[in-house]
């Protein structure tokens, strides 16, 4: 069985209700459920959550609600990959063991049905643990600067500013959108940021963290844009 299981709990602290707050005309977890839908991947897409109203939201869209979410796994320190082994444990249980499980996040409005078909195409392909997608970064990490407790800049390593931008390995970052995984990696608690894992490697102008409220208005306005762009306005 391929399984997507979407964590959603119920208390998003920085931007209240965030899972199912109106973003572009739906909850906003309605756009990662829809597009699990119209990927095709799945036998089963599941909503893992603490939240009976995150939970009827989410039946509405078309996901299932098998079990709620206990409460040991839904405070602010608890792991994804926690979440998700509960939900395959869950199946197990049922003798419905998963083999392939992918963690679709409720805030990723600009995934696509392509980008997971990609993502499971390659874990398939790579017999890797994990596939994931990612994105690079806009400039250079290796000229990253901090601001010390003077309030004067100092580069993290200077040995690097005479180096020309384009002498530099590109560096990528985790674009907080998907994670598929063999059901036997979630389970063992393997990393997913090491050599188990091959990336699905995105356009930076699909990708926007959704942490606070200025990330969810730039994120409309990335939204907003991008469907007048498919629409031909």
């Amino acid at each position: 069985m391929r399984l997507a299981i979407i964590p959603a709990r119920g208390g998003s602290k920085r931007i209240p209700r965030k899972n199912i707050r109106p973003f572009c005309g739906k909850p906003m977890i309605a756009w990662s459920i829809e597009v699990a839908l119209q990927s095709g991947c799945f036998d089963q897409i599941v909503v893992s959550t603490d939240d009976t109203e995150i939970a009827e939201v989410a039946r509405q869209y078309g996901a299932q609600v098998p079990f709620m979410r206990p409460a040991e796994l839904s405070d602010d320190h608890t792991g994804t990959t926690a979440v998700i082994a509960h939900g395959i444990e869950w199946f197990a249980a049922r003798d419905q063991a998963p083999v392939q499980v992918c963690c679709l996040y409720a805030t990723a409005p600009f995934i696509s049905a392509e980008d997971l078909r990609r993502g499971l195409t390659v874990l398939t392909q790579a017999g890797s643990d994990y596939s994931f997608s990612v994105t690079n970064y806009a400039f250079p990490i290796q000229r990253a600067v901090r601001i010390d407790v003077t309030g004067r800049i100092e580069m993290f390593d200077p040995k690097n500013f005479n180096v020309r931008s384009q002498d530099f390995e590109e560096a990528y970052h985790d674009a907080g959108q998907f994670y598929w995984g063999r059901a036997d990696a979630w389970r063992q608690g393997k990393l997913i940021f090491g050599q188990g894992a091959v990336p699905v490697i995105l356009p930076r102008h699909r990708v926007q963290d959704i942490d606070t409220p200025d990330d969810w208005t730039r994120a409309e306005w990335m939204f907003k844009a991008m469907q007048a762009e498919a629409n031909g306005a």
